[in-house]
């Protein structure tokens, strides 16, 4: 009885041993990073407002630049939380409204953060936002 309970000791010290550890690696990578960067073409000035509205539907140019909003499709939840300060269910209820009501379309959805960085800078006007910090793009806010 005495080996069994000290095996049963060993084995949950080493369990909590590797979650420890394992949580470490997830902070260490950035597992739990809050960092989230607005972007754009580097041919494209807009404000923080500016981006936001864009994002919206409720502005569509600056200046003379027609914008082109992206979505990115693994940082949209924060994206729409910390910058927009909006659910997903409700954004997607503000572009089914805008889409039947006005014509509008949608921003495009890229699957992730290169995609997302690769479209921004080769497309005029482009729009977008990022978890790692971008190269070769103008950084509009950082979060």
């Amino acid at each position: 009885v005495l080996q069994e309970t000290t095996f049963w000791i060993i084995v949950t010290a080493i369990s909590v041993v590797a979650m420890v550890y394992a949580m470490g690696v997830a902070v260490a990578s950035g597992g739990t990073s809050a960092e989230l960067f607005l972007i754009s073409n580097p041919t494209t000035q807009i404000t923080d407002r500016e981006f936001k509205e864009a994002f919206t539907g409720d502005r569509a140019i600056v200046g003379t630049t027609k914008l082109v909003p992206v979505d990115n499709a693994s940082a949209q939840t924060s994206f729409l939380s910390i910058a927009i300060g909006m659910k997903e269910a409700r954004y997607n209820v503000v572009w089914t409204k805008r889409s039947y009501r006005e014509g509008m379309i949608p921003p495009v959805v890229k699957p992730d953060d290169s995609d997302v960085l690769d479209f921004v800078r080769k497309t005029p006007g482009a729009i977008g936002y990022v978890r790692l910090e971008p190269t070769g793009v103008n950084i509009v806010r950082r979060y």
